[in-house]
């Protein structure tokens, strides 16, 4: 059994402070109160317990309000990523089957090309709500969330999260992290990634502060770590190196308060860790996948330097193998265990097993050194993380193959100084195409950020003897021209 979390922290604490957004603040007493007058509205909608609905928005109270509405209520969300196309979104709406798109104003124009069901935020919240029997506590398997992650045939899956699955998550970190009187974590991540919604999540457990901001604000960031307004913040590398700069530049002092800066999203250079600890910043590095509701290992601060590199250890509930290795320092693919892994995935690959014999096969290469420490040779060997985002090359190279004129496409990743890895496309065409006219067709089908930087016409692409394309090689020609 697991309690209906908002219900239950509002009991416990309903005082204390929650939520906190451009200058209005809401305890959990507040919280509750319009979580639950959104959860009415959508049973208004027609919405019951067990319905699925997409959202799509970005980082703001209404949002994070709607989705404590919708945990309310019993209706399980796909949080949809912002930056996606029409083409991308249409894909996981019919892909997930979701009854509705709920989105705020400012996807207004994106929302009305999608052919589906759709309200506005502004106009549900304008609606009168219906009462209904709310839940006092949630089967463990229960599904609370689906958030897709490009799988490697080019097709993005769904993952399915439980109750059990970001509760023991949130209950992994604190074990690893601690938890003081008056915790405030500084949240300027969006919400529809599982960075996001695990801050809303765990705070909600712990009974401590999101400080919510719309985006990543360097100078807004150091002002707050240095007046002792937030005890936590999660970055990726390259929004670490502009806070840093900033702190630097503008000599900020971190308040005594101040103790976690966890960072994820692909490994954070050692030059980013010396600096962090010149200007006294606790950076945690941290290992995680959409498919173990976020952490799963993490590096402490006393061991940042002596480790770096590393991804730190397994948290509390997980266990971490590799893949028919024994002794330390032998590479193998990661295996996950825990009750923070997904059962499984929704719509076209519900029938992929998420795990065999109770492990998630990560994809991910990696070994444990003498002293038990994880570390992440490579992120699933193809996969591009670009300023913390993921991008698979075979999701790319589909979409260039659609072009009438290509022939043939391969996508490896390029060493970036602000964004760690931009994706660069090799292609094979059967007639003139200029690369700008490749971008152009890329943008109306894929999000900014996996669009090719570059792309270099070629006569043929490097395969293996049974003609499997050979991305390692791409990748060498990439690094032989730096």
């Amino acid at each position: 059994m697991i309690p209906n979390w908002l219900l239950k922290r509002a009991a416990l604490t309903p005082h204390a402070s929650a939520l906190s957004f451009q200058g209005q603040t809401w305890t959990y007493l507040d919280l509750k109160e319009e979580a639950l007058d959104r959860a009415g509205k959508l049973r208004t909608l027609g919405l019951e317990r067990g319905s699925r609905i997409a959202l799509l928005g970005g980082t703001s109270a209404e949002m994070a309000l709607l989705i404590h509405g919708c945990l309310l209520a019993g209706v399980e969300m796909v949080l949809l990523n912002a930056r996606l196309t029409v083409e991308e979104i249409e894909y996981q709406l019919n892909d997930s089957q979701s009854e509705m798109l709920v989105y705020d104003a400012s996807f207004c124009d994106k929302a009305g090309e999608v052919d589906w069901r759709a309200i506005g935020y502004d106009e549900l919240v304008q609606s009168q709500a219906t009462p209904f029997q709310l839940e006092q506590e949630w089967a463990e398997d229960r599904s609370l969330t689906v958030m897709y992650t490009s799988g490697t045939t080019g097709f993005p899956k769904g993952v399915r999260q439980s109750a059990e699955n970001h509760t023991s998550s949130a209950l992994s970190a604190v074990l690893n992290s601690g938890l003081h009187d008056g915790d405030s974590w500084l949240h300027m991540m969006p919400l529809f990634h599982i960075s996001g919604f695990s801050i809303l999540a765990r705070a909600v457990l712990y009974g401590s502060e999101v400080r919510l901001f719309e985006k990543f604000d360097a100078a807004v960031a150091a002002e707050e770590i240095s007046s002792g307004q937030v005890s936590g913040m999660s970055v990726v590398a390259v929004t670490l190196e502009r806070l840093l700069t900033v702190i630097e530049n503008d000599e900020f002092t971190v308040h005594p308060k101040f103790r976690t800066l966890l960072a994820g999203g692909g490994p954070v250079p050692v030059s980013y860790l010396k600096r962090a600890e010149q200007c006294g910043l606790p950076v945690l590095q941290t290992y995680g996948m959409t498919e173990t509701s976020s952490q799963t290992a993490t590096l402490s601060v006393e061991d940042a330097l002596r480790k770096s590199g590393s991804a730190g250890k397994p948290l509390f509930f997980t266990d971490i193998q590799i893949e028919g290795v024994d002794e330390p320092f032998i590479k193998g693919e990661i295996l996950i265990k825990g009750p923070h892994v997904t059962k499984g995935y929704i719509g076209n690959h519900a029938d992929t097993q998420a795990l065999q014999n109770g492990w998630l096969h990560s994809g991910d290469i990696g070994y444990f050194d003498d002293e038990g420490f994880l570390f992440v040779a490579d992120r699933r060997s193809d996969l591009i993380i670009s300023g913390g985002e993921n991008i698979y090359p075979a999701e790319v190279e589909a979409v260039l193959i659609e072009h009438p004129e290509i022939l043939e496409a391969g996508v490896c990743a390029m060493p970036s100084k602000e964004w760690g890895a931009i994706p660069v496309a090799f292609v094979v065409a059967q007639s003139t195409v200029s690369e700008g006219d490749l971008r152009t067709f890329c943008a109306t089908r894929l999000a900014s950020y996996k669009i090719p930087k570059a792309i270099h016409f070629v006569s043929e692409l490097p395969r293996n003897a049974s003609n499997k394309l050979m991305r390692k090689k791409l990748r060498e020609c990439v690094n032989g021209e730096e």
